[in-house]
């Protein structure tokens, strides 16, 4: 199967080990690409709740995709969050291709692009850690019995319906912590200077131009692979959300951002690439001659 070839692309919150992770529409998703640089951006392995007796093989697959991307040349990047806080001790440990990190920036074409999990700001986490523990085997409960009424709406002929994401909307305190992650992670970058801040945790894709009274940014959220199946995908200087749901049926150059772009500055950033490519192409009867002429032994 041809790959997309990008820049970078985001996932987060994968929670491998639970009945809630769609791994192999993960799979199917990291097969059909070829990013330069794949960022796992926490809780990919839920530790929290990981079960000896509930470990598929699809859920080893991804890992395995993952490894196999990181040795054929992908730069792999993984940012621990809360449910694999434990990998924590391991920040700053690199191997080859595959780097473990707490939090990561990024040049993306002279911008700065700050990234990590989220959960330094859910307070129920640093202070209550057994009451966010059980909230998330309460949310995994939540997913099966979601999954078992979807069955059976699948059976009706009717949509699938997300109990978790009606709670969320209908709840205000859920609402206001929401936007208020989303305000504070972006105020924290507009002052660090940051162009983009890219999180994961809530479970919320978006996309979203942020300002105060300092200055803008874009927040960015990658989502899940339990409920939205997200990612983030950046290329021709351009952010895009990627639904799984929709957008594995649809061809990349039916994205809405690229029929919006300049045609200048798309021709502008393929040419350069291709430039770039070229540069590093040598021909060796080119250089062996270059290296006659150097030496006054050519034949001409």
């Amino acid at each position: 199967m041809k790959k997309r070839k990008i820049e970078l692309a985001v996932i987060s919150d994968v929670h491998l080990g639970t009945y809630g992770c769609h791994a192999d529409e993960l799979l199917a998703y990291l097969n059909s690409i070829q990013p330069k640089k794949l960022v796992l951006n926490g809780d990919i392995i839920d530790i929290w709740q990981f079960s000896k007796r509930y470990f598929p093989p699809s859920h080893l697959k991804v890992l395995r995709k993952i490894i196999g991307m990181a040795s054929k040349g992908t730069e792999v990047f993984y940012i621990t969050g809360n449910h694999d806080e434990m990998l924590r001790k391991f920040s700053d440990t690199s191997m080859g291709n595959f780097k473990i990190a707490n939090k990561l920036v990024l040049e993306l074409d002279g911008k700065k692009a700050w990234i990590f999990h989220g959960d330094v700001f859910d307070v129920s986490i640093q202070n209550a850690k057994w009451l966010a523990k059980l909230g998330g085997y309460g949310y995994d409960i939540l997913i099966l019995i979601n999954s078992f009424v979807n069955w059976c709406l699948a059976k009706l002929g009717r949509e699938k319906y997300s109990l978790s994401k009606r709670i969320k909307n209908s709840v205000k305190s859920a609402v206001k912590y929401i936007n208020n992650f989303e305000r504070t992670a972006a105020d924290l970058a507009i002052e660090n200077g940051y162009d983009y801040v890219i999180c994961g945790h809530i479970h919320q894709p978006k996309k979203e131009v942020y300002e105060n009274r300092h200055g803008s940014c874009i927040y960015l959220n990658s989502g899940d692979w339990v409920e939205n199946l997200t990612a983030l995908e950046y290329s021709f200087k351009r952010w895009k959300i990627y639904h799984y749901n929709h957008d594995r049926l649809s061809p990349f150059f039916a994205d809405e951002d690229l029929k919006e772009m300049d045609m200048n500055e798309l021709i502008a950033s393929i040419t350069q690439k291709e430039v770039e490519i070229e540069e590093m192409k040598i021909d060796p009867e080119t250089e062996k001659q270059k290296s006659l002429d150097d030496q006054g032994l050519s034949q001409d």
